[in-house]
């Protein structure tokens, strides 16, 4: 059983959501704008909130960064809206996962499980090492979840310090996509684009490109390895 907070404002859409979630044993409270939305998150514990981007008060992707400079809460984004530009900004700036309406309860329910897993596999996994990690200007402290390149800090998304994270943590070695994906995802599968995502993200904050790398080496159809400059 999990707290979900429902965002939605279509009231049609939100008594269905919270009838079929409620069958299913959820604890289920819901909102219909991003305001009242961040009242309820800032004040009760939730362990997922579904949000729809359509609010009438404020779009659902302003409403995410919001969410995200309160809470790590996972999110999961339901929208009619299926630009890939527009759903590749929403998992980079925090959204766990998204859904495309129309979308099935039973669709909902299992990508709320999987989210809920990774969530939990994340909470009780072991403590990140203490030690600084260094590879060659790169300083990445997983205590404090801060990095630096070459003394400046950098601006990095939850996401992007995971990965950056895991790939110093085994500098020089090729890192498989899939185990990308279940140690830095949780995930036992998943689409290639969301490591392709995060790793366009991550050279451009490391002053790098695909195709002049500094750090970030991809071989194709093998993997992912960091390594100091040459």
């Amino acid at each position: 059983m999990a707290r979900v907070l429902v965002v939605e404002d279509d009231q049609f859409v939100r008594s269905a959501l919270i009838r079929h979630l409620t069958e299913a044993a959820h604890t289920v409270r819901s909102v219909g704008t991003a305001l009242e939305a961040l009242r309820e998150v800032a004040h009760v514990g939730f362990d997922v909130v579904i949000l729809d981007l359509g609010l009438p008060d404020l779009d659902g992707g302003e409403a995410l960064k919001m969410l995200r400079g309160i809470t790590d809460v996972p999110v999961i984004i339901a929208t009619a809206r299926d630009d890939e530009a527009e759903i590749v900004r929403l998992l980079n700036d925090g959204a766990d996962d998204y859904l495309t309406k129309p979308f099935s309860v039973e669709h909902l329910s299992a990508r709320m499980s999987a989210v809920l897993r990774r969530s939990q596999a994340a909470g009780a996994g072991a403590k990140p090492p203490s030690r600084v990690i260094r590879v060659g200007g790169l300083s990445i402290d997983p205590l404090r979840r801060q990095a630096e390149l070459d003394g400046a800090a950098l601006d990095l998304t939850r996401r992007e310090f995971d990965l950056l994270a895991f790939l110093a943590g085994r500098p020089g070695e090729v890192v498989p996509r899939r185990e990308l994906l279940a140690e830095v995802w949780q995930q036992s599968y998943g689409d290639d684009q969301t490591i392709d995502v995060h790793l366009s993200w991550l050279r451009r904050k490391l002053g790098e490109t695909a195709a002049r790398p500094r750090y970030l080496h991809t071989l194709r159809g093998v993997g992912v390895k960091l390594e100091p400059p040459q």
